[in-house]
C-alpha cells in the first residue's frame, strides 16, 4: 500500500514539474501564442483603424494572458500526464486490458487537437465574420456601431469554444471503448440515433455562441463522427464475433 502512494505521488511530482515547464514556457512566448488566437479576428476585420483589443481594468491583461497559458500548458503536457497514469496503473491491468485501454489512452489529445484545429480553422473565421457584420453605420442618422472586443471576453469566448469542441470530439473514443467492453452495441447506436442528434444540437446550442454557424459547425462534425463509431462498431462487433 505505501509503495503504491509513493508511486502515484512520484507521478504526480512529474506531472506537476513537466506541467510547470510548459506553463513557464508559454508564458515566455505568450506575446506570439497571444496572435495566433488573435489572428482570425485580425484577418476577419477589414479596417486597419479598427484592428484593435481593448482592456478596461489593470490586471485583465495579465489575467488573461495566465489564462491563455495555462490552457497551452495543458494541452502541450496532456500526452506527457496520460503517459504517467498509464505506467501507473499498468502493471495491475491483465495484457489483454492492456491492449484495449491503451490506444485509446492515446486517442484522447489526438482526437481534442483534432477538434482545435476543426474550431479554429473552420468555425471560428465564420463566427467572426458573422458578428463583425454587426460593425456597421445607421442609415439617416450620423451613428456608428463600432466593434471594440476587449481582451478577456475575446479569450474567453475562444477558450471556451475550444474545450467545448475538445471535448465533444471524445465522444466517438467513448463509442469505441463501450463497443469493445461490450458495454453498448452497434443496434443501439442507430436505434437511438434520432435521440442523439437532437442531443447534440441542443448541447451545441448552449455551449457555442449564439449564432447559427458555430452550433452547426460543432454538431455536424460530433454527428459525423457518430456516424463513423457506428460503422467501426460494426466492424468490432464482427471480429469479436
Amino acid at each position: 500500500m505505501v509503495a503504491h502512494l509513493t508511486e502515484l505521488r512520484n507521478r504526480l511530482i512529474y506531472c506537476t514539474l513537466f506541467f510547470l515547464f510548459f506553463f513557464i514556457l508559454s508564458y515566455f512566448f505568450i506575446d506570439k501564442i497571444f496572435a495566433f488566437f488573435t489572428e482570425p479576428l485580425a484577418d476577419t476585420i477589414a479596417d486597419n483603424e479598427n484592428k484593435r483589443l481593448i482592456f478596461t481594468g489593470l490586471t485583465e491583461v495579465f489575467i488573461s494572458y495566465l489564462r491563455l497559458s495555462l490552457l497551452v500548458s495543458i494541452i502541450l503536457s496532456l500526452p506527457f500526464t496520460i503517459y504517467q497514469v498509464w505506467i501507473f496503473v499498468a502493471p495491475g491491468l491483465l495484457k489483454k486490458e492492456k491492449n484495449i485501454i491503451l490506444p485509446f489512452l492515446f486517442l484522447i489529445p489526438i482526437m481534442f487537437l483534432f477538434g482545435f484545429f476543426v474550431v479554429y480553422y473552420l468555425v471560428i473565421p465564420i463566427a467572426w465574420e458573422f458578428f463583425v457584420g454587426f460593425n456597421t453605420e445607421i442609415s439617416g442618422q450620423d451613428l456608428k456601431i463600432d466593434l471594440e472586443p476587449k481582451v478577456n471576453e475575446y479569450l474567453s469566448l475562444v477558450l471556451k469554444l475550444i474545450f467545448a469542441f475538445g471535448v465533444a470530439f471524445q465522444l466517438p473514443v467513448a463509442i469505441l471503448l463501450f463497443t469493445i467492453l461490450g458495454l453498448i452495441s452497434s443496434e443501439a447506436l442507430k436505434k437511438n440515433r434520432r435521440y442523439i442528434v437532437v442531443i447534440v444540437f441542443l448541447i451545441a446550442a448552449i455551449i457555442t455562441p449564439p449564432d447559427i454557424f458555430s452550433q452547426i459547425g460543432l454538431a455536424i462534425p460530433i454527428l459525423f463522427l457518430y456516424e463513423l463509431s457506428i460503422f467501426v462498431s460494426k466492424f468490432i462487433e464482427k471480429k469479436k464475433k
